[in-house]
């Protein structure tokens, strides 16, 4: 019944920006933390970034000055704004929602993924 949708992937050069959004669609539901996480070429899946449903944020140490995670609980939307971009950010970015629904316990959605290339 949950689905997130993610956007705003694509190729940039080094020092450029891009934003990224998610947004959760379905009924009969509620989010705590939602966040992205990457997956560069070869590499595992690593945490990029998470906010609480009160907009506190946390980042890896990687990415720490150069994104900014924030999310619009009125519209279920997790953004990533990144900037200063590096090659090695280079990655697809997927966002994750932990989602309630009613008495049911705590369940981890994730989107389809977006690819970010920065290169020149």
């Amino acid at each position: 019944q949950v689905q997130l949708v993610e956007s705003g992937g694509g190729l940039v050069q080094p020092g450029g920006s891009l934003r990224l959004s998610c947004a959760a669609s379905g009924s009969g539901f509620s989010i705590n933390g939602m966040g992205w996480y990457r997956q560069a070429p070869g590499e595992q899946r690593k945490l990029v970034a998470t906010v609480t449903s009160g907009g506190s944020p946390n980042y890896a140490d990687s990415v720490k000055g150069r994104f900014t995670t924030s999310r619009d609980n009125a519209k279920n939307t997790v953004y990533l704004r990144m900037d200063s971009l590096k090659p090695e950010d280079t990655a697809v970015y997927f966002c994750y929602a932990d989602v309630s629904r009613r008495w049911d316990g705590p369940s981890r959605y994730w989107g389809q993924g977006t690819q970010v290339t920065v290169s020149s």
